[in-house]
């Protein structure tokens, strides 16, 4: 890059996660090219604190006053001028701020739907690695990135690599390809024996073989909800119907997804299980440039394995084509049945095979409404929370 063109002004949404440290691993690489303009975070003040010295973003956002109020005092203590804000309003002008060229989107949750739409509908790029704004947002969220001219970019490793791999012009994707095929690790109990499932412990569900995620996203790959949640995703993001969209096991998490075109052919991105590669081509593109993974050493792998999903061993996995099959908003109440069920496990209120029980009940019970806004998706949202609330007292 040219020394004097302007650098690229992001805010990161959700800076203090796994998917936000590594962004900033990312930029810390490439003074030249990247100026953060906003950091945003829920309860995390130290580490927003280490950010906010190391980067010298115009504004920090936290979630709440208090931890504002707390990051305030300390950025003021030591005469760093970043001017401290807080609420989900906040979130929304970090990520729409007529400054801003681009937006890492890492808020885990619902929560990160309306920051995301906010950007969609402000035109930026938009680095999405936040899931429930497509599994929630869905075709509002698509509507948004199209009127406001915004380009999106994915960045979960699976959706990158098929980003990746298909053809330049998104006008062809749809009669040139015959499926996408989305990878998974198939998580910490691929071999394990399905009846032994119940006895499973927060701590051993979130030690994942090949990644280091947060602890709901971990436990999703346990259950192998985050494949189900990546193949709506999928749907919204590259315009092909659910029984076009497959999911593969494949334990060494070397080739991160792949695209079977007409003729048989199939293209795939292939690379160490480092984040900090989709990060660094979300960030760059159409460029690349050094993500600090390390390189593919062929002669050091193994065997490249291939597996079909085991639906005993994994019930929710086939609840996203179900919930893409459904009304509109079905998604919705999968995502946020989801995200109760999986704290309720993790605060051992539930048992591991329980959460699939908690998401068919909420699934089968919850009345959509044809949601038409953000307002209905949030109502929707909370509707589904307090169903599957009264699930998890039932079962617990």
């Amino acid at each position: 890059m040219n020394g004097a063109a302007r650098r690229l002004r992001l805010t990161v949404l959700g800076s203090t996660g796994s998917i936000g440290t590594s962004t900033l691993d990312v930029v810390g690489r490439h003074p030249d090219r990247f100026e953060v303009f906003a950091l945003a975070a829920s309860t995390q003040v130290d580490l927003l604190l280490a950010q906010c010295q190391r980067f010298r973003p115009r504004y920090a956002v936290m979630a709440s006053a208090p931890h504002g109020l707390q990051l305030q005092q300390q950025l003021e203590t030591q005469g760093l001028p970043t001017q401290v804000l807080h609420g989900s309003d906040a979130m929304k002008d970090i990520a729409s701020d007529s400054e801003v060229d681009a937006v890492m989107a890492a808020i885990v949750g619902a929560a990160g739907l309306a920051p995301c739409l906010a950007a969609a509908a402000a035109g930026k790029r938009l680095l999405l690695a936040n899931k429930e704004a497509l599994v929630v947002g869905g075709a509002l969220f698509m509507a948004a990135v199209r009127s406001g001219g915004a380009t999106l970019l994915p960045i979960d490793s699976e959706h990158s690599a098929i980003f990746q791999s298909l053809p330049d012009d998104p006008a062809t994707w749809a009669r040139r390809v015959d499926r996408l095929i989305l990878t998974a690790s198939g998580g910490p109990f691929r071999r394990r024996d399905p009846a032994t499932l119940a006895a499973v412990t927060p701590e051993e569900a979130c030690a994942h073989p090949n990644w280091s995620m947060g602890r709901k996203i971990s436990v999703d790959s346990a259950t192998m909800m985050n494949k189900g949640l990546e193949v709506i995703e999928a749907c919204y993001l590259f315009g092909l119907p659910p029984d076009r969209i497959e999911v593969v096991i494949h334990p060494q998490s070397v080739v991160h997804s792949l695209v079977q075109y007409h003729d048989g052919s199939l293209v795939a991105q292939l690379g160490v299980p480092d984040m900090r590669v989709p990060i660094a081509y979300g960030l760059s593109w159409p460029e690349r440039i050094e993500s600090g993974a390390e390189r593919l050493d062929f002669a050091a792998l193994s065997a490249l394995t291939f597996e079909t999903p085991d639906h005993t061993r994994f019930p929710g996995l086939q609840l996203a084509w179900d919930a893409l099959r459904g009304p509109a908003g079905t998604t919705a109440v999968l995502n946020a049945a989801n995200e109760v069920a999986v704290q309720a496990f993790l605060d051992r209120r539930i048992r591991f095979d329980q959460i699939h029980a908690v998401n068919t009940d909420a699934l089968s019970t919850v009345d959509c409404g044809a949601p038409s806004s953000l307002g209905d998706l949030l109502a929707l949202d909370a509707r589904t929370r307090r169903t599957a609330e009264v699930c998890v007292t039932r079962l617990g």
